[in-house]
């Protein structure tokens, strides 16, 4: 079932009780296209995703949720396939599969203490609602202190 949402479509989905933990977070899976690259992340089921218009997301079409570090966790030998790009600041840290180049998630230049989860390498099942909200990456700094973009990765 879709629902439309000013100019963002979002999906909803049951969600399993196994991902429930409690009555806001839950957890999510997700990865790279390969699945050489794995990770679960704890999120509420409804979360805020940001569409950048940066170099880099514009380029790859980014929108990502941001969450706490220490509620993100790499699974496996999924680190052996992780590579770095950085660019600018090199406060963003762009990590993606060696094997098949897609970024699912990064250390992010706005939450530089957050991770951020690139929304379609969630697997389907876990988010039932997605608010998308615009992150003007052009014009950073303006932006950033207009946003509030920096709370989203302290632990609620």
């Amino acid at each position: 079932m879709s629902h439309y949402a000013g100019n963002s479509t979002v999906d909803f989905f049951l969600i399993p009780e196994c991902c429930q933990m409690d009555d806001d977070i839950i957890i999510h899976n997700g990865g790279c296209h390969c699945r050489r690259v794995r990770w679960r992340v704890q999120a509420p089921n409804s979360v805020v995703a940001w569409k950048c218009n940066c170099s880099d997301c514009s380029m790859r079409g980014n929108i990502h949720f941001i969450v706490s570090s220490e509620r993100f966790e790499v699974l496996g030998d999924s680190k052996e396939f992780l590579t770095t790009y950085t660019f600018g600041t090199h406060t963003a840290k762009h990590t993606f599969c060696k094997v098949c180049g897609i970024t699912s998630f990064y250390i992010p230049r706005s939450n530089p203490d957050g991770i951020a989860v690139t929304l379609r390498c969630v697997d389907p099942g876990t988010l039932s609602h997605v608010e998308i909200k615009q992150f003007d990456g052009r014009n950073w700094e303006s932006s950033y202190n207009q946003t509030g973009i920096a709370s989203s990765s302290m632990t609620k």
